[in-house]
Protein backbone atom coordinates (compact mmCIF):
# COMPACT_ATOMS: atom_id res chain seq x y z
CA UNK A 1 0.00 0.00 0.00
CA UNK A 2 1.32 3.30 -1.06
CA UNK A 3 1.52 6.36 1.80
CA UNK A 4 -0.53 8.90 1.43
CA UNK A 5 1.21 12.27 0.14
CA UNK A 6 1.90 14.82 2.59
CA UNK A 7 0.83 18.64 1.25
CA UNK A 8 1.63 21.88 3.14
CA UNK A 9 -1.85 22.56 3.86
CA UNK A 10 -1.96 18.70 5.81
CA UNK A 11 1.13 19.87 7.54
CA UNK A 12 -0.29 23.07 8.75
CA UNK A 13 -4.07 21.65 9.78
CA UNK A 14 -1.80 19.24 11.67
CA UNK A 15 0.28 22.09 13.95
CA UNK A 16 -2.81 24.08 13.93
CA UNK A 17 -5.00 21.22 15.69
CA UNK A 18 -1.63 20.35 17.79
CA UNK A 19 -2.78 23.47 20.03
CA UNK A 20 -5.73 24.54 21.32
CA UNK A 21 -7.49 27.43 19.69
CA UNK A 22 -7.90 28.70 23.60
CA UNK A 23 -4.56 28.93 24.73
CA UNK A 24 -3.47 30.21 21.17
CA UNK A 25 -5.28 33.29 21.06
CA UNK A 26 -3.72 33.89 24.23
CA UNK A 27 -0.78 34.12 22.52
CA UNK A 28 -1.90 36.18 19.56
CA UNK A 29 -2.82 39.66 20.05
CA UNK A 30 -6.51 41.09 18.45
CA UNK A 31 -4.40 42.08 16.04
CA UNK A 32 -3.18 39.44 14.86
CA UNK A 33 -6.17 37.37 14.43
CA UNK A 34 -7.86 37.55 11.24
CA UNK A 35 -11.15 38.96 11.27
CA UNK A 36 -13.95 37.12 9.35
CA UNK A 37 -17.55 37.88 8.51
CA UNK A 38 -20.42 35.20 7.41
CA UNK A 39 -23.04 36.00 4.80
CA UNK A 40 -25.76 33.48 5.01
CA UNK A 41 -26.19 31.14 8.08
CA UNK A 42 -27.78 28.01 6.89
CA UNK A 43 -27.23 24.49 6.70
CA UNK A 44 -23.59 25.15 5.42
CA UNK A 45 -23.24 28.39 7.12
CA UNK A 46 -23.29 26.56 11.11
CA UNK A 47 -20.21 24.39 9.34
CA UNK A 48 -18.49 27.30 8.19
CA UNK A 49 -18.42 28.99 11.52
CA UNK A 50 -17.58 25.94 13.50
CA UNK A 51 -15.18 25.36 11.25
CA UNK A 52 -13.17 28.78 11.71
CA UNK A 53 -14.33 29.45 15.44
CA UNK A 54 -11.96 26.31 16.07
CA UNK A 55 -9.08 28.45 13.62
CA UNK A 56 -6.45 29.76 16.81
CA UNK A 57 -5.80 32.76 14.19
CA UNK A 58 -9.43 33.63 13.32
CA UNK A 59 -12.57 35.86 15.11
CA UNK A 60 -15.87 34.94 13.82
CA UNK A 61 -16.44 39.27 14.18
CA UNK A 62 -19.59 39.29 12.10
CA UNK A 63 -22.80 37.69 10.55
CA UNK A 64 -25.44 38.41 8.40
CA UNK A 65 -28.51 36.93 7.54
CA UNK A 66 -31.90 37.85 5.74
CA UNK A 67 -34.07 35.80 8.20
CA UNK A 68 -34.02 36.91 11.53
CA UNK A 69 -34.24 33.61 13.13
CA UNK A 70 -31.02 32.52 11.51
CA UNK A 71 -29.43 35.65 12.10
CA UNK A 72 -29.92 35.72 15.88
CA UNK A 73 -28.70 31.52 15.84
CA UNK A 74 -25.23 32.64 13.98
CA UNK A 75 -24.76 35.82 16.63
CA UNK A 76 -25.43 32.94 19.13
CA UNK A 77 -22.75 30.46 17.06
CA UNK A 78 -19.97 32.78 16.65
CA UNK A 79 -20.24 34.34 20.02
CA UNK A 80 -20.70 37.90 22.19
CA UNK A 81 -17.62 39.58 20.08
CA UNK A 82 -20.16 39.57 16.92
CA UNK A 83 -21.69 42.14 15.34
CA UNK A 84 -25.21 41.18 13.80
CA UNK A 85 -26.47 42.58 10.52
CA UNK A 86 -29.42 42.38 7.80
CA UNK A 87 -27.74 43.76 4.85
CA UNK A 88 -24.49 42.10 3.61
CA UNK A 89 -23.91 45.57 1.91
CA UNK A 90 -23.66 47.25 5.82
CA UNK A 91 -21.24 44.40 6.76
CA UNK A 92 -19.36 45.42 3.62
CA UNK A 93 -18.35 48.68 4.97
CA UNK A 94 -17.13 47.17 8.77
CA UNK A 95 -13.46 47.89 7.82
CA UNK A 96 -12.39 45.81 10.50
CA UNK A 97 -13.44 43.06 8.44
CA UNK A 98 -10.59 41.52 6.44
CA UNK A 99 -12.29 38.08 4.63
CA UNK A 100 -15.85 37.03 4.10
CA UNK A 101 -17.30 33.46 3.69
CA UNK A 102 -20.57 33.62 1.05
CA UNK A 103 -22.96 30.92 2.06
CA UNK A 104 -26.46 32.19 0.81
CA UNK A 105 -27.89 30.18 -2.10
CA UNK A 106 -26.05 29.89 -5.50
CA UNK A 107 -28.03 33.39 -7.09
CA UNK A 108 -26.29 35.32 -4.92
CA UNK A 109 -22.57 33.83 -4.87
CA UNK A 110 -21.19 36.04 -7.53
CA UNK A 111 -22.19 39.66 -6.92
CA UNK A 112 -21.74 39.07 -3.16
CA UNK A 113 -18.97 38.13 -4.10
CA UNK A 114 -18.02 40.64 -6.45
CA UNK A 115 -18.75 43.43 -4.08
CA UNK A 116 -16.95 41.67 -1.23
CA UNK A 117 -13.59 42.16 -3.23
CA UNK A 118 -14.45 46.27 -4.48
CA UNK A 119 -14.96 46.38 -0.91
CA UNK A 120 -11.65 45.17 0.07
CA UNK A 121 -12.28 41.97 1.63
CA UNK A 122 -11.11 38.52 0.88
CA UNK A 123 -13.62 35.92 0.00
CA UNK A 124 -14.57 32.04 0.14
CA UNK A 125 -17.29 31.75 -1.56
CA UNK A 126 -19.59 28.46 -1.67
CA UNK A 127 -19.94 26.14 -4.53
CA UNK A 128 -21.06 26.64 -7.17
CA UNK A 129 -19.17 29.70 -7.66
CA UNK A 130 -22.19 30.81 -10.03
CA UNK A 131 -25.64 30.61 -11.25
CA UNK A 132 -24.60 31.14 -14.98
CA UNK A 133 -21.42 30.75 -17.05
CA UNK A 134 -20.71 34.35 -17.27
CA UNK A 135 -20.43 35.34 -13.73
CA UNK A 136 -17.49 33.22 -12.96
CA UNK A 137 -14.91 35.44 -15.72
CA UNK A 138 -17.32 38.32 -13.64
CA UNK A 139 -15.61 36.78 -9.94
CA UNK A 140 -12.22 36.09 -11.97
CA UNK A 141 -11.98 40.06 -13.15
CA UNK A 142 -12.57 41.54 -10.08
CA UNK A 143 -10.25 39.58 -7.60
CA UNK A 144 -7.58 40.39 -10.05
CA UNK A 145 -9.25 44.27 -10.11
CA UNK A 146 -9.55 44.76 -7.11
CA UNK A 147 -6.13 42.42 -5.43
CA UNK A 148 -8.52 39.78 -3.74
CA UNK A 149 -7.97 36.17 -2.67
CA UNK A 150 -10.57 34.50 -3.75
CA UNK A 151 -11.66 31.08 -2.58
CA UNK A 152 -14.03 28.33 -4.34
CA UNK A 153 -15.66 25.69 -2.12
CA UNK A 154 -14.75 23.10 -3.77
CA UNK A 155 -12.56 21.75 -1.71
CA UNK A 156 -12.49 17.96 -2.61
CA UNK A 157 -9.64 18.05 -4.00
CA UNK A 158 -7.79 18.44 -0.85
CA UNK A 159 -8.60 14.91 -0.15
CA UNK A 160 -5.74 12.44 0.94
CA UNK A 161 -7.19 10.07 -1.52
CA UNK A 162 -7.42 12.34 -4.53
CA UNK A 163 -3.39 13.38 -3.36
CA UNK A 164 -2.45 9.73 -3.72
CA UNK A 165 -5.00 9.18 -6.86
CA UNK A 166 -2.88 11.48 -8.89
CA UNK A 167 0.43 9.96 -8.18
CA UNK A 168 -1.40 6.96 -9.44
CA UNK A 169 -2.90 9.04 -12.32
CA UNK A 170 0.36 10.53 -13.23
CA UNK A 171 2.39 6.87 -13.04
CA UNK A 172 0.45 5.47 -15.98
CA UNK A 173 0.26 2.71 -14.50
CA UNK A 174 -3.71 2.22 -15.26
CA UNK A 175 -2.54 3.01 -19.23
CA UNK A 176 -4.52 6.08 -20.83
CA UNK A 177 -7.65 7.26 -18.70
CA UNK A 178 -10.27 6.92 -21.35
CA UNK A 179 -13.75 7.14 -19.68
CA UNK A 180 -14.79 8.25 -16.34
CA UNK A 181 -18.15 7.62 -14.84
CA UNK A 182 -19.73 8.84 -11.62
CA UNK A 183 -23.25 8.15 -10.22
CA UNK A 184 -24.90 11.00 -7.59
CA UNK A 185 -28.16 8.88 -6.39
CA UNK A 186 -30.68 8.95 -3.58
CA UNK A 187 -33.91 7.96 -3.08
CA UNK A 188 -36.65 11.26 -2.27
CA UNK A 189 -39.51 9.50 -3.79
CA UNK A 190 -42.44 10.41 -4.42
CA UNK A 191 -41.30 14.54 -3.76
CA UNK A 192 -41.28 17.16 -1.99
CA UNK A 193 -45.05 18.42 -2.39
CA UNK A 194 -46.43 21.63 -3.40
CA UNK A 195 -46.28 24.72 -0.98
CA UNK A 196 -48.67 27.68 -2.41
CA UNK A 197 -47.81 30.86 -2.63
CA UNK A 198 -48.28 32.79 0.58
CA UNK A 199 -46.75 36.16 3.12
CA UNK A 200 -42.75 35.48 4.03
CA UNK A 201 -42.52 34.44 7.72
CA UNK A 202 -42.01 36.62 9.71
CA UNK A 203 -38.82 38.17 10.24
CA UNK A 204 -37.47 37.31 5.95
CA UNK A 205 -36.70 40.12 3.77
CA UNK A 206 -37.62 38.56 0.88
CA UNK A 207 -37.23 41.11 -1.15
CA UNK A 208 -33.60 41.09 -0.62
CA UNK A 209 -33.20 37.81 -0.36
CA UNK A 210 -34.13 37.63 -4.29
CA UNK A 211 -31.93 40.72 -4.50
CA UNK A 212 -30.59 39.82 -8.65
CA UNK A 213 -33.18 36.86 -9.56
CA UNK A 214 -36.36 37.67 -11.02
CA UNK A 215 -39.45 38.60 -8.81
CA UNK A 216 -41.48 36.11 -8.31
CA UNK A 217 -44.33 35.29 -5.07
CA UNK A 218 -43.14 33.73 -2.34
CA UNK A 219 -44.05 29.72 -1.78
CA UNK A 220 -42.00 27.81 0.78
CA UNK A 221 -40.28 25.43 -1.39
CA UNK A 222 -38.55 28.73 -3.20
CA UNK A 223 -36.71 30.05 0.05
CA UNK A 224 -34.40 28.44 2.62
CA UNK A 225 -33.28 25.19 1.91
CA UNK A 226 -35.55 23.76 -1.66
CA UNK A 227 -34.15 26.73 -3.36
CA UNK A 228 -31.98 24.18 -4.91
CA UNK A 229 -34.49 22.70 -7.11
CA UNK A 230 -35.53 26.03 -8.79
CA UNK A 231 -33.72 27.58 -11.98
CA UNK A 232 -34.28 31.32 -10.61
CA UNK A 233 -31.43 30.51 -7.82
CA UNK A 234 -30.06 27.27 -8.66
CA UNK A 235 -29.12 24.25 -11.17
CA UNK A 236 -30.09 21.04 -9.20
CA UNK A 237 -27.79 18.46 -8.46
CA UNK A 238 -25.99 19.06 -11.47
CA UNK A 239 -23.97 22.45 -9.90
CA UNK A 240 -24.99 21.20 -6.07
CA UNK A 241 -22.63 17.46 -6.39
CA UNK A 242 -21.42 17.33 -9.62
CA UNK A 243 -19.57 20.28 -9.13
CA UNK A 244 -17.12 18.65 -6.26
CA UNK A 245 -16.87 15.81 -8.80
CA UNK A 246 -16.02 17.23 -11.95
CA UNK A 247 -13.39 19.39 -9.81
CA UNK A 248 -11.59 15.83 -8.79
CA UNK A 249 -11.46 14.80 -12.74
CA UNK A 250 -10.54 18.58 -13.92
CA UNK A 251 -7.39 18.37 -11.03
CA UNK A 252 -6.61 14.84 -11.65
CA UNK A 253 -6.47 14.58 -15.15
CA UNK A 254 -5.02 18.01 -15.87
CA UNK A 255 -7.76 19.49 -17.90
CA UNK A 256 -10.04 22.69 -17.17
CA UNK A 257 -13.45 22.42 -19.56
CA UNK A 258 -14.80 19.99 -21.97
CA UNK A 259 -14.93 20.28 -25.67
CA UNK A 260 -18.29 19.17 -25.77
CA UNK A 261 -21.60 18.63 -23.53
CA UNK A 262 -24.72 16.47 -23.94
CA UNK A 263 -27.46 15.97 -21.38
CA UNK A 264 -30.55 14.14 -21.66
CA UNK A 265 -33.19 14.26 -18.60
CA UNK A 266 -36.03 15.99 -16.44
CA UNK A 267 -38.20 15.99 -13.70
CA UNK A 268 -40.02 12.65 -14.29
CA UNK A 269 -41.13 10.77 -10.86
CA UNK A 270 -41.11 13.24 -8.06
CA UNK A 271 -44.41 14.91 -7.58
CA UNK A 272 -43.95 18.33 -5.89
CA UNK A 273 -43.56 22.36 -7.59
CA UNK A 274 -39.81 22.02 -7.92
CA UNK A 275 -38.17 22.68 -11.62
CA UNK A 276 -34.85 20.62 -11.42
CA UNK A 277 -34.08 17.01 -12.90
CA UNK A 278 -34.44 14.19 -10.90
CA UNK A 279 -32.96 12.30 -13.52
CA UNK A 280 -29.82 12.94 -15.52
CA UNK A 281 -28.10 11.39 -17.48
CA UNK A 282 -24.86 13.94 -19.10
CA UNK A 283 -22.09 12.90 -21.18
CA UNK A 284 -19.01 15.34 -21.11
CA UNK A 285 -16.31 14.88 -23.75
CA UNK A 286 -12.62 16.12 -22.86
CA UNK A 287 -9.97 15.98 -25.24
CA UNK A 288 -8.64 11.99 -25.19
CA UNK A 289 -11.71 11.01 -22.97
CA UNK A 290 -15.59 11.14 -22.11
CA UNK A 291 -17.20 11.43 -18.06
CA UNK A 292 -20.14 9.69 -17.74
CA UNK A 293 -22.20 11.41 -15.01
CA UNK A 294 -25.81 10.08 -13.98
CA UNK A 295 -27.92 11.87 -11.20
CA UNK A 296 -30.89 10.08 -10.36
CA UNK A 297 -33.65 11.51 -7.34
CA UNK A 298 -35.99 8.31 -7.22
CA UNK A 299 -33.27 4.91 -6.99
CA UNK A 300 -30.73 4.57 -4.33
CA UNK A 301 -29.30 1.41 -5.96
CA UNK A 302 -25.46 2.38 -6.21
CA UNK A 303 -24.93 1.25 -10.12
CA UNK A 304 -21.35 2.68 -10.08
CA UNK A 305 -19.50 3.60 -6.92
CA UNK A 306 -17.49 6.51 -6.38
CA UNK A 307 -15.55 8.02 -9.18
CA UNK A 308 -14.19 5.23 -12.04
CA UNK A 309 -11.02 6.60 -13.91
CA UNK A 310 -10.80 3.49 -16.60
CA UNK A 311 -7.71 2.82 -18.14
CA UNK A 312 -6.79 -0.52 -19.97
CA UNK A 313 -4.52 -1.20 -17.55
CA UNK A 314 -6.60 -0.98 -14.28
CA UNK A 315 -9.34 1.10 -12.64
CA UNK A 316 -9.19 3.79 -9.79
CA UNK A 317 -12.09 3.56 -7.78
CA UNK A 318 -11.97 7.26 -5.49
CA UNK A 319 -14.57 7.51 -2.87
CA UNK A 320 -14.81 9.53 0.16
CA UNK A 321 -11.81 8.89 2.51
CA UNK A 322 -10.84 5.67 0.22
CA UNK A 323 -9.10 4.26 -2.86
CA UNK A 324 -9.13 1.29 -4.64
CA UNK A 325 -6.90 0.61 -7.54
CA UNK A 326 -8.07 -2.92 -9.32
CA UNK A 327 -6.40 -4.82 -12.18
CA UNK A 328 -8.19 -5.26 -15.51
CA UNK A 329 -8.95 -8.19 -16.73
CA UNK A 330 -8.05 -10.13 -20.29
CA UNK A 331 -11.08 -10.67 -22.46
CA UNK A 332 -14.70 -10.57 -21.91
CA UNK A 333 -16.18 -10.82 -18.09
CA UNK A 334 -18.96 -12.62 -19.06
CA UNK A 335 -16.93 -15.72 -18.84
CA UNK A 336 -16.56 -16.15 -15.53
CA UNK A 337 -20.43 -16.27 -15.18
CA UNK A 338 -21.04 -19.66 -13.71
CA UNK A 339 -22.19 -22.60 -15.70
CA UNK A 340 -21.23 -20.11 -19.06
CA UNK A 341 -18.36 -21.65 -20.58
CA UNK A 342 -17.38 -19.12 -23.11
CA UNK A 343 -19.03 -17.24 -25.72
CA UNK A 344 -21.64 -17.94 -28.42
CA UNK A 345 -20.47 -19.92 -31.26
CA UNK A 346 -17.71 -17.53 -33.67
CA UNK A 347 -16.90 -15.85 -30.33
CA UNK A 348 -13.56 -16.65 -28.40
CA UNK A 349 -13.37 -19.02 -25.48
CA UNK A 350 -11.74 -18.45 -22.33
CA UNK A 351 -9.38 -15.47 -23.56
CA UNK A 352 -9.91 -13.73 -19.98
CA UNK A 353 -7.08 -13.71 -16.89
CA UNK A 354 -8.94 -13.95 -13.70
CA UNK A 355 -9.02 -10.81 -11.86
CA UNK A 356 -6.68 -10.94 -8.35
CA UNK A 357 -7.53 -8.62 -5.69
CA UNK A 358 -6.88 -5.23 -5.29
CA UNK A 359 -3.66 -3.64 -5.99
CA UNK A 360 -3.86 -1.04 -2.79
CA UNK A 361 -6.30 0.62 -1.13
CA UNK A 362 -7.18 2.99 1.61
CA UNK A 363 -9.82 2.66 3.51
CA UNK A 364 -10.85 5.12 5.50
CA UNK A 365 -9.23 9.02 5.88
CA UNK A 366 -6.53 10.06 7.87
CA UNK A 367 -7.12 12.06 11.22
CA UNK A 368 -6.72 15.88 10.69
CA UNK A 369 -7.39 15.47 6.76
CA UNK A 370 -11.22 17.07 6.56
CA UNK A 371 -10.89 18.74 2.71
CA UNK A 372 -13.27 21.23 3.99
CA UNK A 373 -10.99 22.14 6.96
CA UNK A 374 -8.10 22.24 5.10
CA UNK A 375 -9.59 24.46 2.26
CA UNK A 376 -10.54 27.20 5.00
CA UNK A 377 -6.96 26.86 6.21
CA UNK A 378 -5.71 27.27 2.78
CA UNK A 379 -7.46 30.41 2.66
CA UNK A 380 -6.42 31.91 5.63
CA UNK A 381 -3.02 31.34 4.88
CA UNK A 382 -3.31 33.03 1.54
CA UNK A 383 -4.98 36.43 3.09
CA UNK A 384 -1.81 36.53 5.01
CA UNK A 385 0.56 34.96 2.30
CA UNK A 386 -1.41 37.02 -0.64
CA UNK A 387 -0.38 33.66 -2.72
CA UNK A 388 -3.30 31.60 -4.91
CA UNK A 389 -5.63 29.34 -3.11
CA UNK A 390 -5.45 26.11 -3.95
CA UNK A 391 -9.27 26.25 -5.06
CA UNK A 392 -8.84 29.63 -6.31
CA UNK A 393 -11.71 31.76 -8.77
CA UNK A 394 -10.64 30.53 -12.18
CA UNK A 395 -10.99 26.44 -10.81
CA UNK A 396 -14.67 27.32 -9.23
CA UNK A 397 -15.10 28.81 -12.23
CA UNK A 398 -14.06 26.58 -15.18
CA UNK A 399 -16.19 23.56 -13.19
CA UNK A 400 -19.27 25.54 -12.31
CA UNK A 401 -19.12 26.36 -16.33
CA UNK A 402 -19.20 22.61 -17.08
CA UNK A 403 -22.05 21.76 -15.04
CA UNK A 404 -24.27 24.76 -16.55
CA UNK A 405 -23.30 23.53 -19.88
CA UNK A 406 -25.04 20.20 -18.84
CA UNK A 407 -27.71 22.06 -18.03
CA UNK A 408 -28.46 24.28 -20.77
CA UNK A 409 -27.62 21.10 -23.06
CA UNK A 410 -30.77 19.49 -21.36
CA UNK A 411 -33.08 22.59 -21.15
CA UNK A 412 -32.37 22.94 -24.97
CA UNK A 413 -32.33 19.40 -25.78
CA UNK A 414 -29.40 19.09 -27.88
CA UNK A 415 -25.44 18.80 -27.71
CA UNK A 416 -23.75 22.09 -27.24
CA UNK A 417 -19.72 22.47 -28.59
CA UNK A 418 -17.77 24.61 -26.42
CA UNK A 419 -14.68 26.43 -27.03
CA UNK A 420 -13.04 26.92 -23.85
CA UNK A 421 -10.12 29.74 -24.72
CA UNK A 422 -12.96 32.21 -25.87
CA UNK A 423 -15.56 30.63 -23.36
CA UNK A 424 -18.86 31.11 -26.02
CA UNK A 425 -20.77 27.92 -27.97
CA UNK A 426 -19.67 28.17 -31.76
CA UNK A 427 -22.18 28.50 -33.96
CA UNK A 428 -25.16 28.41 -31.63
CA UNK A 429 -26.73 32.25 -30.68
CA UNK A 430 -29.69 30.72 -28.86
CA UNK A 431 -27.67 28.74 -26.53
CA UNK A 432 -24.96 31.88 -26.76
CA UNK A 433 -27.48 33.98 -25.21
CA UNK A 434 -28.19 31.51 -22.39
CA UNK A 435 -24.52 31.90 -20.87
CA UNK A 436 -25.63 34.75 -18.83
CA UNK A 437 -28.91 36.12 -17.30
CA UNK A 438 -30.17 39.74 -16.61
CA UNK A 439 -29.59 40.87 -13.21
CA UNK A 440 -32.86 42.55 -11.99
CA UNK A 441 -33.07 46.31 -10.99
CA UNK A 442 -31.44 47.78 -8.97
CA UNK A 443 -28.52 44.88 -8.82
CA UNK A 444 -28.23 45.20 -12.92
CA UNK A 445 -26.83 48.90 -11.85
CA UNK A 446 -24.47 48.48 -9.24
CA UNK A 447 -23.16 45.22 -10.83
CA UNK A 448 -22.60 47.68 -14.06
CA UNK A 449 -20.73 50.51 -11.60
CA UNK A 450 -18.03 47.81 -10.49
CA UNK A 451 -16.93 47.95 -14.27
CA UNK A 452 -16.11 43.66 -13.95
CA UNK A 453 -17.85 42.78 -16.97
Amino acid sequence: MDRLPESPTSRRAFLTTALTAASYRRILGANDRLQIGFIGYGLIGKRHVSDLKAMPDVDCAAVCDVYQPRLEAGLQHCGPQAKGYSDFRKLLENKDIQGVVVGTPDHWHALMTILACAAGKDVYVEKPLTLFVREGRWIVNAARKFNRIVCSGTQRKHSPEVRAGRDILASSRLGKIHTVRIAAVRNVYPGFGVTPPSDPPPGLDYELWLGPAPKKPYTRHRCLYHFRWFWDFAGGQMTNLASHDLNKVHYLLGVNAPVQVYSAGGRYLLEDDCETPDLQDTVFTYPGFTVLYSIREANAQPDITGIRFLGPKGTLILREGAYEVLPEMKGDPVDQIPGWQGHPPGGPVGSHTPPTPWIEAVRERPPGQDPMILNKRDWLDCIRTRRQPFSDAEDGHRVATACHLANLSLRLGRALRWNPVREDIPGDKEASAMLERPYRKPWDSVLASLKVT
